[in-house]
């Protein structure tokens, strides 16, 4: 890493420098749940902060779910001790699987906030390796698509079943058809219902006016591939466009995303939504129940891979580029919850806004 590039990581609306140093590391038995990564961070005060001062010095609270206070606590209280000794602190944790707030108590104010600066930091990383839970998305479910879906792997397996790679097994569920915004980890109740809040805020400062309080009418039509070799492609997708060539769906999607990638319910990695409706994806050729985006890390931090055995895809695109898969009213963002399904057969979803 160039020290003077240093890596920015974007904290609740901050961004934060991850300066590397050179420190001494101990081997531990079973590290997954201690910290041995840089943790220096900016000592100054930071306004964005609420600490208070009590009879005892200075004090701040930090909410996170609980399925996190193990990566703050380390194996055998190490990572919290190693924070409360250099911040010259007192942090105080909720038992695992009771919700509260971390406290932060100290004689100095600095060390208070830089102490809260350093949990913010760990809490990121944690948070970024957990499996993804929900994601923001709207469901394709007419029926008329649903049918030209059908239409389009029935065709598909008669005229290119003997391509390498291509059967039944890769096909997407037809009651599963969805457009992803964004995907979330949420861990507690807490955080549901924040992004129930945070989705409702949308709707009234912009989503609203875009949409004039009516469903957007699109299409779903035409075919393309994620990489960049048709010969060996995972994921093939249908494309979603307005039928009066406007942008309005883009600009939704991408105003919702930047919304919630500023606020940190949704990690920043594109600056745009990439509009597509899954069809074909080789993760459903092991498991029917595998989604097209997962995380590579289990929920205790662990790297996993997931072997993949792609398709030859230059005849379907030929054949199908320009295939019409049906009309679209979009009316609802739903919050979906991933591997649950609901009596419909659809993801289960645990909020939404109706544009009419």
């Amino acid at each position: 890493m160039d020290v003077l590039r240093p890596q920015l990581i974007r904290i609740d609306g901050r961004i934060y420098r991850k300066n590397p140093i050179q420190e001494q590391t101990y081997q531990h038995e079973d590290d997954e749940d201690f910290y041995e990564g840089p943790m220096e961070c900016a000592e100054e005060p930071c306004e964005a902060y609420v600490v208070v001062q009590t009879q005892q010095g200075f004090q701040c609270t930090v909410r996170a779910p609980s399925l996190l206070y193990k990566h703050i606590v380390g194996k055998r209280g190490d990572t919290r001790k190693k924070l409360e000794m250099e911040t010259k602190t007192s942090i105080s944790i909720p038992k695992p699987g009771h919700e509260g707030d971390i406290v932060i108590t100290g004689q100095h104010r600095n060390g208070v906030i830089s102490a809260r600066t350093r949990i913010d930091v760990l809490l990121h990383t944690f948070r970024r390796k957990q499996p993804f839970t929900h994601f923001l998305a709207f469901f394709l479910n007419e029926a008329e698509v649903q049918e030209r879906f059908l239409k389009f792997q029935e065709e598909v397996l008669e005229k290119c079943s003997m391509d390498r790679g291509v059967n039944c097994t890769i096909f997407q569920n037809p009651k599963k058809l969805h457009l992803t915004i964004g995907m979330l980890v949420l861990l507690s109740e807490q955080e549901i219902q924040q992004t129930c809040e945070m989705l409702q805020q949308c709707k009234q400062e912009f989503i609203d006016d875009i949409t004039k309080g009516k469903p957007l009418e699109a299409e779903m039509a035409g075919i393309e591939y994620m990489n960049d070799d048709p010969g060996m492609v995972d994921v093939l997708y249908a494309k979603v466009h307005m039928k009066d060539g406007s942008n309005r769906l883009q600009e939704l999607v991408n105003r919702v995303l930047e919304r919630f990638q500023s606020s940190g319910l949704i990690v920043k990695e594109w600056n745009s939504v990439k509009l597509h409706a899954t069809v074909m994806n080789t993760l459903f050729r092991k498991d029917p129940n595998a989604e097209g985006r997962y995380n590579l890390y289990t929920p205790d931090g662990k790297y996993i891979f997931k072997e993949r055995e792609s398709f030859d895809g230059r005849n379907i695109l030929k054949l199908f580029e320009n295939f019409y898969f049906g009309a679209l009213k979009l009316n609802s963002i739903y919050i979906s919850q991933r591997f649950t399904v609901d009596n419909f057969g659809n993801y289960a979803s645990c909020g939404q806004i109706d544009f009419s």
